[in-house]
């Protein structure tokens, strides 16, 4: 059995100003962005597309704003909606953590329509284009909570080798923030990388990371204490398994749409 580091919240201070590790995080996540943005440019099918750095720079912008502003509401509105409502001021208290996975992800949805119109790129284009670099940032984040010790798993078996003695829990618990960055970030990834290496028709490479997401993302929440939990059909479910269902669904349609309706080569 394993002990939680317990490590300090705050990386450093630079006189009243303290830099959070959930913070840096992120700096990683949109940092590994850019990195794996640029490797997708020399991929043929990509470049054939007219895909330059200037425009995975632009798209960051937009999309940072999506991840926060949109993963910020969604954690109020799907999370803690009366607790934020009680203390509107902590809404904007970013830097402690409490950023919603479902609500950065609609975030960015929104985003890249914008960035799409103002570009003018094909928006399906630029959704196949982003997808392969978002599990990543995503693994970052959820670091960043594990270092936080935030999201507790469930209580597990202390025989369990990596089961985990908690900050502030007296029994052994799943660490679920390492299950959600290893299996809902690191395995999406390596499959939506080598899937994404070669050209498939438009949209499919998007929607296969939607469903794929949703997926892991059920899968892993059985290991993790729910924020709430839903009646779904005679099934009790966590909200995150309940926010989950959609993305599962709505990507495999999207994926059997994208090769049911795939143009032949030289169509536009």
């Amino acid at each position: 059995m394993l002990t939680h580091p317990n490590p300090d919240p705050i990386a450093f201070s630079l006189g009243p100003v303290s830099v959070h590790w959930y913070g840096i995080m992120y700096l990683v996540a949109f940092a590994q962005f850019i990195a794996l943005g640029r490797v997708r440019l020399k991929q043929p099918h990509i470049a054939a597309k007219g895909w330059t750095r200037e425009h995975i720079d632009d798209m960051l912008f937009f999309g940072v704003l999506g991840v926060i502003i949109g993963g910020r509401l969604g954690e109020v509105f799907f999370y803690g909606f009366s607790y934020y409502m009680s203390h509107p001021l902590e809404i904007f208290a970013v830097w402690k953590g409490g950023m919603s996975f479902h609500g950065g992800f609609i975030g960015v949805l929104i985003a890249m329509s914008l960035w799409a119109r103002k570009a003018k790129f094909n928006l399906a284009d630029v959704y196949d284009f982003i997808a392969p670099l978002v599990p990543l940032g995503y693994a970052a984040g959820r670091i960043g909570n594990f270092i936080n010790h935030e999201l507790p798993g469930r209580v597990a078996s202390a025989d369990l080798p990596w089961a985990m003695m908690w900050p502030g829990i007296s029994y052994p618990v799943h660490p679920s923030p390492i299950y959600q960055a290893l299996v809902d970030g690191l395995l999406v990834f390596v499959i939506l990388w080598l899937f994404s290496r070669t050209a498939r028709p438009r949209l499919a490479v998007g929607a296969l990371y939607v469903m794929l997401y949703g997926c892991t993302r059920f899968f892993t929440e059985y290991f993790r204490v729910p924020d709430y939990e839903v009646n779904f059909i005679g099934f009790t479910i966590s909200a995150g398994q309940m926010l989950s269902l959609p993305m599962v669904l709505g990507g495999a349609l999207l994926l059997f749409l994208a090769y049911k309706y795939d143009k032949k080569p030289g169509k536009k």
